[in-house]
């Protein structure tokens, strides 16, 4: 079960980092909505940063 978590929380942080991307370069196209898409992109990131904090205490538990 644990190594599932891990696989998923590496999944989930590379899946989010995609998102920000996506979120960034759409906030260049549509001017009206870029402050909205910027602050998706933060809040994806945000949400990763708190998803390696997870996969690392997963990981020091087994050392």
């Amino acid at each position: 079960m644990r190594e599932k978590v891990k696989v998923l929380l590496s999944h989930w942080t590379e899946h989010n980092a995609e998102h920000a991307r996506e979120f960034l370069k759409w906030a260049e196209r549509v001017p009206e909505i870029a402050e909205e898409l910027k602050r998706a992109a933060q809040h994806m990131e945000e949400a990763s940063r708190t998803l390696e904090v997870a996969l690392r205490k997963l990981t020091q538990e087994e050392i």
